[in-house]
């Protein structure tokens, strides 16, 4: 079926797991780690040449020392470049250097010239999930060299250089076409400045189960979290029986965010499809999609039948789009947030205070700019730990939220988060936004819940724009109004996928 959820932990997440698993490892974990660093070492080299690995000072660097000993073992040529204090390494990584000397290797000081013909793989062993500051001088200056070799580029754990809790990249950063982390996911390997600089993640969890060591605050997104809800159609259903959704937006000049969310939910299977536009002047029909049904946004509002809300989509800032947020608060349906209704609500604590008591469903879409706000901080400070403000943000708002962006964080208001790891930078064009409000409001209105119906909604946004580009290989151009067809397409191969057992698991993700 679908490949299931992993589990992501913090650094201070993992070294729990460490210390907990320690006593009772045998092989030692350093032992395990380079072991599988080595076996996907040996998949990634290109070429009879050496390979290059960086060791750091710590116990990343010990991971390094055993790799290249499994390497070496393996009939491999190996360079290893260590500029430490061998009397300053942690104890393991002590004993991986002694290890790797007795095996009649060597480390040189400095990085070496690359044979001729070039390094077959070059390795960055140098500080993994620890770093915390700047990498400067000789290190820097290592980093740059690595980035530069024309051959695959494996990370061990994270790339040097990166955030392993928020995906920042502190300043120079190793490059990686390859990470193999340990144990399990961390944040920053997903959002931010991580899909970048990682290439291909591939997790070995070293023979730990880390979920019976540790509870895990988030977990990737997949469609495996929300299987359940993949159903055919029963034979004996009518479109009453799908629901009605409700979009409001569309101020003077904004009407097409408005009919783009409504695209979108009618392409995912909303019964009925409303939409409640502010601009007085603009057309009652949509004539590319004449299914959409147009009524005042007041009235729709007012309308017991309607399953779910979307309010934003183009709703601009005026008082009459304040007195639409404020009723759309005190509606006892699952809403949604979005746009100028997120912005309107950041400037009123009253409102905020009433966002917070909703007893039904709420479902808020900021980007890092709209969630600043909310938050009263800087986009810079939003951005700089996306977890931590994704998480506050659904504490703070009782709702649920995601922060999109690279990596986008889905948060619950109980602290629990997930990080989708489909889309594209394609899809940095305007109204994408519009169309993943339509997605969530239209499984909403399906009856599907607030948590499933964003994670869905989320992902599949991400896998419509990833399919565009692939198909019609492009890098940009992608345009808002192309995604709803396709997210219909992969909507219906997840059903197709559920209903087939027999199906592989990797592909459609």
């Amino acid at each position: 079926m679908f490949a299931p959820s992993r589990p992501i932990y913090s650094v201070a997440g993992i070294r729990a797991i460490e210390a907990l698993a320690l006593p009772d490892a045998r092989p030692p974990l350093m032992e395990r780690a380079g072991a599988a660093a080595a076996a996907l070492a040996l998949r990634l080299r290109t070429g009879p040449g050496a390979v290059l690995i960086a060791c750091g000072p710590g116990n990343n660097g010990g991971d390094g020392f055993v790799l290249a000993r499994h390497l070496q073992d393996a009939g491999l040529p190996v360079s290893v470049a260590f500029a430490g204090e061998v009397s300053r390494l942690p104890a393991d990584a002590a004993a991986a250097h002694s290890a790797w000397l007795a095996h009649h290797g060597t480390t040189t000081p400095e990085l070496p010239p690359p044979p001729p013909g070039g390094w077959s793989l070059v390795v960055d062993a140098l500080f993994g999930i620890g770093l915390q500051r700047p990498l400067e001088g000789l290190y820097a200056r290592w980093i740059d060299t690595l980035n530069a070799q024309p051959c695959p580029r494996l990370a061990l754990d994270i790339p040097s250089g990166l955030d392993a809790d928020t995906g920042r990249a502190l300043g120079t950063c190793f490059e990686a076409s390859h990470t193999i982390t340990f144990i399990a996911l961390k944040p920053g390997l997903l959002t931010l400045d991580g899909p970048d600089l990682c290439g291909e993640v591939v997790v070995d969890r070293i023979d730990l189960a880390p979920e019976e060591l540790a509870l895990a605050p988030g977990r990737d997104i997949t469609p495996a979290l929300f299987a359940d809800r993949l159903r055919p159609r029963r034979a004996n259903s009518h479109k009453g029986s799908y629901g009605d959704a409700a979009l409001i937006g569309g101020a003077p000049g904004m009407v097409g965010a408005a009919i783009l969310a409504g695209r979108a939910a009618a392409h995912l299977g909303a019964g009925r499809v409303l939409v409640g536009l502010l601009d007085p002047a603009a057309l009652a029909v949509d004539i590319l999609r004449p299914e959409l049904m147009f009524r005042s946004a007041a009235d729709l509002l007012a309308d017991t039948a309607i399953g779910a809300f979307g309010v934003g989509p183009g709703l601009g800032q005026s008082d009459s789009a304040r007195a639409l947020v404020v009723t759309a608060i005190a509606t006892p349906r699952p809403l949604l947030l979005d746009a100028d209704a997120l912005n309107l609500i950041a400037r009123e604590p009253a409102l905020q205070a009433a966002l917070a008591q909703r007893s039904s469903p709420t479902l808020l879409t900021p980007h890092p700019a709209e969630a600043a706000r909310l938050l009263a901080r800087t986009t810079g400070d939003v951005q700089a730990d996306r977890v931590a403000a994704a998480c506050t943000l659904a504490a703070r708002l009782a709702a649920w939220v995601v922060l999109k962006g690279c990596g986008s964080i889905v948060a619950s208001p109980d602290g629990q988060y997930w990080i989708n790891t489909s889309g594209t930078p394609a899809m940095a064009t305007a109204g994408m936004g519009d169309v993943l409000t339509g997605l969530a409001v239209a499984l909403l209105a399906r009856g599907w819940s607030a948590r499933d119906a964003l994670l869905a909604a989320v992902h599949l946004h991400g896998l419509a724009g990833n399919r565009i580009c692939i198909e019609q290989s492009i890098d940009s151009g992608l345009l808002a109004d192309e995604l709803a067809p396709t997210a219909r397409r992969c909507f219906n191969e997840w059903i197709k996928r559920g209903i087939d057992r027999s199906a592989p698991t990797q592909e459609i993700s």
